[in-house]
């Protein structure tokens, strides 16, 4: 935790309501959310009883699984998800855009926009991927055969569930993680995982304070589990007696439909104050601005999503069970290199989350005291330009001469780190010498170069380009790991040393 976070949560004690950590928002929000509030049998490996699902408060529909032991009654819930998750995808496929690439040389097409699920809590996220690993290999013929659209299903699943891992993706969200993003409550981190809780700190009733807007939410009669898991005394006491009734009724339609109903309405009790609750945080965080970099990120989601539709089209395989040695070493150096840019963007996006690099020492804060736009270095093959500025700045300055910095508001330009003299009064001056963002000439374009008085930000991160990095082909890995084995000669076939 760091230190800002520790004192939000001080503060959030002392005022009765959480305190926010972000200026901005700092992840996607489409117009139109397909919300999944899960809900799994207890004792069950990812059984599920029953789902709420639907991309606006007036329009959820809910799924019941009346025996979620029975295989076919799973995959019929299965086909039901389907039906309403893969016409969701479809509405997002009408419409490309171009996107330049090489240079501008030559264009890509890409969708205009793309889906996403929001589901209450990170253990939505889990029965999404697990749901979708049980369901991606279903065939719709030969023995079990499943409805056609079921494998397609677990593919999509697959794909958000991975996409989830990716820092910066806003294609799967759990709402609980995208609030404490933005907001610190006086309640720990486990305890933030359960939604009503959460936003009882968010969003207190009137006369009530944080910490007992929590405990109050904590009781399952006022606010059941937000999913997948179920609150045992529901379990104990009436779920298990509704389903037993739903059983014993096999052979009577009457009964077998009274039954039915029970537990359908028993159901949509415990999931209707969850789906309550994800669109009054949908809310809570539509009221923060976007960060200036969020767009960004989002153009990588439809690039995703756009690249997982062309493979399904083109009648590619479902994702493997697992990756081999250098999928895997290449998936995590990407999730690597996205965890690294997206630390950097959420910092140049937000003064809050700056301010914790301020404290560690990674940038500091000061204002331009001198400022020599036209400066010129003539001591290599050909004259650049290279202005100078100083800041002067009360903050503790640990880069050394020689470090390179960079600016929030001017990303694109690099600040070389000529001298740091202590002042007077506590002070520091730091000289530094500018390169690129200012034009191709000798002549810095308008605003390029800090100007005296601006106060200005330093940092010691950068948004720049990260290199890829270089992975062997399968075929050239070896067999220690998950390359082509060696083959060895039949017994009956003498090789040539045998000859």
């Amino acid at each position: 935790m760091s230190t800002l976070r520790a004192l939000a949560q001080a503060q959030a004690v002392a005022a009765g309501v959480a305190q926010p950590v972000a200026t901005v928002r700092h992840l996607h929000l489409s117009d139109r959310p397909l919300v999944v509030v899960p809900l799994a049998l207890a004792g069950e490996a990812n059984a599920p009883l029953a789902a709420l699902v639907g991309a606006a408060p007036d329009e959820a529909r809910l799924l019941v699984v009346p025996q979620p032991r029975n295989r076919d009654q799973r995959f019929a819930f299965a086909a039901e998800l389907a039906g309403i998750v893969l016409p969701y995808l479809d509405e997002f496929r009408d419409r490309t855009e171009a996107v330049p690439i090489d240079r501008g040389r030559d264009v890509r097409h890409r969708y205009v926009d793309a889906p996403q699920l929001l589901v209450p809590n990170p253990a939505g996220i889990t029965f999404l991927r697990l749901f979708g690993r049980s369901t991606r290999f279903r065939r719709p013929d030969g023995e079990y055969p499943v409805h056609p659209s079921v494998p397609l299903l677990g593919r999509w699943l697959t794909f958000f569930a991975e996409r989830a891992e990716h820092p910066g993706s806003a294609a799967l969200v759990a709402l609980t993680d995208a609030l404490t993003l933005h907001w610190a409550t006086g309640q720990s981190a486990l305890e933030d995982l359960h939604l009503p809780a959460l936003l009882g700190w968010l969003d207190p009733p009137p006369g009530l304070t944080g910490a007992e807007a929590a405990a109050r939410a904590e009781d399952p009669a006022r606010c059941p589990p937000a999913g997948p898991a179920t609150d045992p005394d529901l379990d104990n006491h009436r779920l298990a007696p509704a389903i037993e009734a739903y059983a014993r009724a096999e052979d009577d339609p009457v009964a077998r439909a009274a039954a039915y109903a029970e537990l359908e309405g028993l159901l949509r009790d415990q999931l209707t104050p969850t789906w309550e609750l994800m669109w009054r945080g949908v809310g809570l965080l539509r009221a923060l601005p976007p960060g200036a970099r969020v767009a960004g990120r989002w153009d990588g989601d439809k690039d995703a999503f756009t690249a997982h539709a062309e493979h399904v089209d083109a009648g590619g395989g479902p994702q493997p069970r697992r990756d081999g040695a250098v999928a895997a070493a290449a998936r995590l150096h990407r999730l690597e290199r996205a965890l690294t840019s997206y630390a950097v963007q959420r910092a140049y996006d937000d003064p809050l989350v700056m301010a914790e690099h301020r404290l560690t020492g990674e940038a500091f804060v000061g204002d331009v005291t001198l400022a020599d736009p036209k400066r010129v270095d003539d001591t290599g093959r050909r004259p650049v330009l290279r202005p100078r500025i100083q800041v002067v700045t009360t903050e503790p300055v640990l880069v050394p001469v020689g470090a390179t910095l960079h600016s929030p508001a001017r990303p694109g330009q690099k600040a070389k780190v000529v001298f740091v003299t202590p002042a007077a009064d506590g002070k520091t001056e730091v000289v530094l010498e500018l390169s690129g963002g200012m034009g191709r000439g000798l002549t810095a374009a308008p605003g390029s170069v800090p100007e005296v008085g601006e106060r200005l930000c330093l940092t010691t991160l950068s948004d720049g380009f990260l290199p890829v990095g270089a992975f062997p082909a399968p075929e050239e890995t070896p067999w220690t790991h998950g390359g082509p084995p060696t083959v060895a000669p039949a017994p009956d076939a003498p090789t040539e040393e045998w000859s």
